[in-house]
């Protein structure tokens, strides 16, 4: 295990990483994708999950990207004892992809992880550039929330967004952005209900879908960006908790009310009209702001199937992706609903839809479920 004395990081430090892995070669592996990059330095590296409990100080870390499946103390073990030592750093759990190990997966993320990561095999490194794609994006992203956490630091300056001529309220700064609200003026009940997210995604999903307590009469579709086993893991999490109908979607299975479909790790699930029905698709067309499944196409296949008739709801999670789909359901007629930034592991994708003056409503996610179902309930025939 090696160590380095860190002192609390300025605004214009690199972003500081341990990594947790028994595996020499992929410990070298994450070492080497991380270090490339002059925004990220690696301070610690552990073998195991008791070496990296014993590395942990307030403030010396700002994410620790951590094993599952270790010797003397196993990745779940140390989560909260890491979280313990210091509660303001992110932990991103790296995970191959095996159903128990997605399962075990899903217990990390609600017990504080903040992000998981499909970890390719040893022998599958060093070629895995979207592996090392995604993890740089996670954490980087990751460690501007530790810092923020720990207090003010110092942010790039965005441009000015201009307020659409129909909004009629702006609501105060949020990270450098004011969050520019629409009229509410649907009176009928959507006949669709959307959902993306990503970063955090998982926790807020399952809080949202335990407050509601009863199935919607609309179907539900969700897309959050996992990986293959993790969104099948991550369905059964939902249904289980939320006593609600949710399942991973099944190409060409027909879409009935009341019933939640989870998007599968690495398709795009769509929409369309086959015989009269509306049937859900699945693809494997590019990836969309970096993601597959992403969040865009599932709202551009649902403004064909359905029209105007569309509430789009954007929780936690990194990047913009749903930004554009969110512009077109609103252009299209429908409605949009954005997790506020309080609550949020990541504002991003929550903040680009608020700040962009195409949300109604910018509510915490302990507000979101009885929100919606005001939405879900209103008169007019589905």
């Amino acid at each position: 295990m090696s160590l380095t004395s860190e002192n609390t990081p300025s605004a214009t430090d690199p972003i500081r990483v341990m990594v947790v892995d028994d595996s020499a070669v992929i410990r070298g592996f994450l070492t080497r994708f991380i270090e490339a990059d002059r925004e990220v330095k690696i301070v610690a590296s552990a073998s195991n999950g008791q070496n990296a409990v014993t590395s942990m100080k307030p403030d010396k870390f700002d994410v620790v990207v951590l094993d599952i499946e270790m010797p003397v103390m196993d990745g779940l073990t140390a989560l909260p004892l890491i979280l313990k030592a210091d509660p303001n750093v992110q932990v991103i759990i790296a995970s191959t992809l095996t159903k128990a190990n997605a399962d075990i997966t899903m217990r990390a993320l609600e017990m504080g992880a903040a992000e998981c990561l499909a970890k390719p095999t040893s022998h599958e490194m060093s070629g895995a550039a979207t592996f090392r794609d995604e993890l740089m994006r996670k954490v980087k992203a990751l460690g501007l929330v530790a810092r923020k956490r720990r207090g003010p630091v110092e942010r790039p300056q965005r441009p000015a967004i201009s307020a659409p001529r129909d909004v009629p309220k702006t609501l105060p700064q949020a990270a450098g952005k004011n969050i520019l609200l629409r009229p509410d003026t649907i009176k009928a009940a959507p006949e669709v209900i959307a959902v993306g997210s990503s970063t955090g995604g998982p926790q807020a999903l399952l809080q949202f879908f335990t407050d509601l307590k009863v199935p919607l009469r609309q179907p539900v579709f969700i897309t959050q960006h996992m990986p293959p086993t993790f969104t099948t893991i991550l369905a059964e999490h939902i249904a289980k908790q939320s006593g609600l109908l949710c399942h991973e979607a099944v190409e060409g299975e027909a879409v009935l009310g009341g019933h939640i479909y989870l998007a599968p790790g690495n398709f795009h699930m769509t929409v369309k009209e086959e015989g009269g029905k509306k049937v859900i698709s699945l693809n494997q067309g590019p990836q969309e702001n970096f993601c597959r499944p992403a969040v865009d196409p599932m709202l551009r296949s649902l403004i064909s199937a359905y029209g105007k008739r569309i509430l789009a709801i954007i929780f936690t999670g990194m990047g913009s992706d749903g930004m554009k789909g969110c512009q077109q359901v609103v252009e299209a007629g429908g409605t949009v609903l954005a997790q506020d930034e309080a609550s949020s592991v990541v504002w991003g994708m929550p903040g680009a839809v608020a700040t962009a003056g195409v949300c109604t409503q910018v509510l915490p996610l302990n507000s979101m479920a009885k929100a919606v179902r005001v939405y879900a309930d209103r008169g007019g025939s589905l």
